[in-house]
């Protein structure tokens, strides 16, 4: 399983101009889920998420996480994390689950997130063409995959 954290002053995602998640001061999760993925993979992932120390304390120094300062989270289900370019121009998405396996693990992605933070994590909708919009805050990018814990 590969997130994407963005820490972020807004976000929101809009589907056929509807929008159906919109934060203020939080993190915007990507994630790619694939075949071997499974409940430890979710566990990590969203201990990581919530704990991570992104977030600016009374010295602006990066010191505390998005527990800490009672933001919000969106998780958006992004399958060209898995893309492999190795070969060619165009990526292949092999790797990526199909929706038979993703969406299980994707929901239970989910609700260990809401578990862990202690709230409600809100969502785009899987396999939607979604339009994702953030205001990045520093920027901060961080890539994150359970099959590679540095």
């Amino acid at each position: 399983m590969k997130i994407v954290l963005q820490r972020v002053s807004q976000a929101s995602v809009t589907i056929d101009t509807k929008v159906v998640a919109d934060i203020q001061k939080g993190l915007l999760v990507l994630v790619g889920i694939e075949d071997l993925d499974n409940q430890e993979d979710i566990n990590w992932l969203a201990s990581k998420t919530v704990n991570i120390r992104v977030f600016g304390d009374e010295n602006d120094v990066m010191n505390l996480s998005v527990k800490d300062t009672d933001g919000d989270v969106i998780v958006v289900s992004q399958f060209t994390l898995h893309a492999a370019t190795k070969k060619g121009n165009r990526p292949s998405y092999i790797k990526a689950s199909k929706p038979e396996i993703a969406i299980p693990l994707y929901e239970n992605f989910v609700l260990q997130l809401e578990k862990e933070l202690g709230k409600k994590v809100q969502t785009g909708v899987f396999g939607a063409d979604m339009k994702v919009l953030l205001l990045n805050d520093g920027p901060v990018t961080i890539v994150i995959d359970s099959k590679n814990r540095e």
